[in-house]
């Protein structure tokens, strides 16, 4: 199927017009060593002059993926929870930081994936959690700052910046993948008025316009068309009202909403 551009155009044409700008950022789930398909992640970073928060499984990372990074400034190190392990029952939906356990187990967890990672990248790490399948608990999100973390990503317009004082909220708001059916790439066409739905509602001032819109993206499960996607929806935020946005390591010091 061949995407039709021309809405997602109009929308960007409306926020060029009006002086609006657009923060953009990229989130790529489930990194735990090199392959090639990290790498391909990679090289189109590169081009675009995106940077990518890779967000790693600390249980699972590898020594190589560290000396990978180290060459490949553009890629960011994040904390993606401990093991990528669901401890939610059968009945409920997926999930590694919900109160399925113990909060002294959880935050166990939360604390060796931020010691494995910066035993693996130093200061290269940036104190992002990224909690499995996106899914955490408030109480939880309530502890992170004292484990060490600065953000916290998870998915949709974010309702508030500072979900507690020192831990800053920036979600993704746009995954390419067709999840629940063919695991390829969803409908162009429903994909791009998602998007332009998204950007409305940010113009219009439903939704927080300062948060960075982000791309997700999982580079070990991309067949071409959700490369060719990725690569084309990006240029076009960034040649128009789009900039890069990149998390650091400062602490915000925001208080919460």
């Amino acid at each position: 199927m061949i995407a039709d551009w021309r809405p997602l155009e109009t929308e960007l044409e409306i926020w060029q017009a009006k002086g609006l700008q657009l923060p953009v950022w990229w989130r790529d789930d489930d990194a735990a060593t090199k392959t090639p398909q990290l790498e391909t992640l990679a090289r189109l970073s590169e081009t675009l002059a995106l940077p990518v928060h890779l967000a790693i499984i600390p249980r699972d990372s590898e020594d190589v993926l560290a000396d990978y990074v180290e060459i490949h400034t553009n890629l960011i190190p994040v904390v993606h929870g401990w093991a990528h392990l669901n401890h939610a029952p059968f009945d409920e939906k997926k999930s590694e930081f919900r109160l399925h356990r113990p909060m002294d187990a959880i935050l166990t967890d939360a604390r060796s994936g931020l010691a494995r990672l910066h035993k693996l990248f130093g200061g290269r790490l940036c104190p992002m959690f990224v909690p499995p399948w996106n899914r955490i608990a408030s109480d939880v999100v309530q502890e992170l700052p004292g484990v060490g973390y600065h953000f916290i990503s998870t998915a949709t317009p974010r309702k508030t910046q500072y979900p507690v004082a020192g831990l800053e909220q920036v979600n993704t708001h746009l995954d390419p993948i067709d999840w629940r059916g063919t695991r390829g790439l969803a409908a162009p066409n429903a994909l791009i008025t998602k998007t332009v739905n998204l950007l409305r509602d940010r113009r219009e001032g439903s939704t927080d316009n300062t948060e960075p819109f982000g791309v997700l993206t999982h580079h070990l499960v991309h067949d071409q068309d959700i490369w060719a996607f990725t690569d084309d929806l990006l240029r076009r935020l960034l040649d128009g009202p789009g900039f890069a946005w990149a998390a650091t390591n400062i602490e915000p010091s925001g208080r919460p909403e």
